[in-house]
């Protein structure tokens, strides 16, 4: 196993959705994907980010582009205009994710550029 940031094996992207933000996470490889689809789980997404999902995860899974989506709810503190957040729009959620640190079979790194620390 290695403890690698969630970054090598993903990319990902984010925005709002009202109170709540959505954090896109896209597997860099078929094998990353399956990986993704048992470990990353609502209550894993909710540990690794304690102060912004604030509410209920909820996951939904995008095979055709071997994507996971997950809905943070609660966590833009009322949304774009009602918030004193500075990110009121959740476009920083994916990188907060993706600098999380995982621990991943040594193979399904092999091959993959290398990206982040770790």
């Amino acid at each position: 196993m290695l403890r690698v940031v969630l970054e090598r094996i993903a990319h990902g992207r984010s925005g709002d959705k009202g109170d709540a933000s959505n954090v896109g996470v896209i597997a860099r490889s078929p094998e990353a994907y399956e990986w993704l689809r048992a470990q990353l789980t609502p209550a894993a997404v909710a540990h690794m980010l304690p102060g912004i999902a604030a509410g209920a995860v909820e996951r939904f899974e995008v095979p055709n582009i071997l994507a996971l989506n997950f809905i943070l709810h609660g966590s833009l503190g009322g949304g774009g205009t009602a918030s004193l957040l500075t990110d009121a729009q959740g476009k920083t959620h994916a990188q907060a994710l993706l600098r999380c640190t995982i621990e991943v079979p040594d193979e399904l790194v092999a091959g993959l550029e290398p990206r982040g620390r770790g």
